[in-house]
């Protein structure tokens, strides 16, 4: 049997300030004492730097996204170089806010992958299907689908991490149940397997849709969550850290 450690990350989205850094250096003090938990967390590009520097190494800090290119004529992007340079460790690809919003194709997000991957950089690649297509009943298909068109190839060198995240359960308040998560994960895991052998079985898989305190726990006990890609509820260490507990007793 496979052990993996879980791993707890937040993605602060448009949100946070300097003045709200002081959230960070609370989820960092709570992160130390929960044994057995990664913690980081990934706010605007803005405030990589602070936020490392307020962490002082309790938390991992990681980007939103990551262009495939090293440099060159990409207005408003960020390369995997620019966000080591700022502090980060790990990175997002494929959240599905952007392969909704800015229209991320499979493609792009296996290349953003395979850079930040290159680089150095853990890659956190997000799969997940609509409300629509999960009540069509092809909510594996298209899963297995996104799996095999944006992962890449080559996992070798940094840690490569899978979230799903179910896109009806994001900010709507909404959980999948664990039987539910369950079939998703197990899913991804054999997916995982039949692409990299042996190696798949130490990909994590976090889960990602409304996560919080109080379904935390139950989420966590379900086989192959390895962790959570937590939203709103990682803003605040009120939040945050009774999350980081919950996976510490898991």
């Amino acid at each position: 049997m496979h052990v993996r450690r879980k791993l707890v990350a937040g993605n602060w989205k448009m949100n946070g300030s300097l003045d709200g850094l002081n959230e960070v250096i609370a989820i960092a003090e709570a992160a130390r004492e929960a044994s057995g938990v990664d913690v980081a967390i990934c706010p605007p590009f803005t405030l990589i730097a602070p936020a490392g520097m307020r962490s002082a190494g309790g938390v991992r800090i990681g980007g939103q996204d990551v262009h495939h290119r090293a440099s060159g004529a990409h207005t408003g992007c960020v390369s995997a170089a620019m966000l080591k340079e700022a502090g980060a460790s790990l990175a997002i690809a494929g959240h599905s806010e952007r392969r909704t919003d800015q229209h991320e194709t499979d493609a792009e997000v296996r290349a953003k992958a395979e850079a930040g991957l290159a680089a150095g950089l853990d890659m956190i690649v997000c799969v997940g299907e609509s409300d629509a297509q999960r009540r069509a009943g092809d909510h594996s298909a298209v899963v297995e689908r996104q799996l095999a068109a944006s992962l890449p190839d080559d996992i070798g060198g940094a840690e490569l991490v899978v979230a799903y995240e179910p896109i009806w359960a994001i900010g709507t308040g909404n959980v999948a149940t664990p039987a539910d998560v369950a079939e998703m994960h197990a899913a991804i895991r054999a997916a995982l397997v039949a692409r990299y052998g042996d190696a798949g079985q130490h990909v994590r898989i976090l889960y990602g849709g409304s996560v919080k305190a109080d379904n935390a726990a139950e989420l966590f006990a379900v086989a192959d969550v390895d962790g959570a890609l937590v939203g709103g509820a990682s803003l605040t260490a009120a939040q945050f850290v009774p999350i980081i507990e919950a996976a510490a007793r898991s």
